[in-house]
């Protein structure tokens, strides 16, 4: 399947466009209500829906920098040096050169940090188990299924 060109659906029509019918739409909506419940859910911790995810990558290790955040999350790196800022003024985490290369600045959680990135995981399993309301085990796995095809595609149609 890999590279192999997939027939390409008529789903959609330009004269019969629906923006709230839009997959795009949907999934942005989806994405939006999940990053506000996110948020509420962090905000006692003291933390934005912005701000946990970088605190997140930076606990699985791999020695993250502030370029390769911005782009795991999709942001520049002027803004992700501002969060880093405030994670750092939060005292969450310390920025250091690196020994091998001064260049480098590596990122390492404070206890503290690493603290609330075990509590991180159990908040958002609850914001998304609360969204999934309804839907059975096999819906669930249906649902992640479709998406990672979408997201597959943009390999195979283009």
């Amino acid at each position: 399947m890999s590279g192999e060109k997939l027939p390409v659906p008529d789903f959609y029509r330009g004269d019969q466009w629906s923006a709230e019918e839009s997959i795009g739409y949907l999934l942005r909506t989806t994405v939006s209500t999940l990053m506000r419940a996110a948020e509420t859910a962090m905000r006692p911790h003291g933390l934005t829906s912005v701000q946990w995810a970088p605190l997140m990558i930076i606990s699985r290790g791999g020695n993250p920098t502030a370029a390769s955040l911005a782009r795991d999350l999709n942001t520049d790196t002027g803004a992700m040096t501002r969060m880093l800022d405030r994670l750092e003024a939060k005292g969450l985490l310390m920025r250091t050169r690196s020994s091998t290369d001064r260049r480098v600045v590596e990122l390492t959680l404070t206890e503290q940090g690493r603290e609330l990135t075990t509590l991180i995981p159990h908040h958002l399993a609850a914001v998304y188990n609360n969204h999934l309301a309804g839907f059975s085990h096999d819906e669930f796995t249906e649902l992640k299924q479709f998406l990672r095809r979408i997201i597959a595609n943009r390999d195979v149609t283009g």
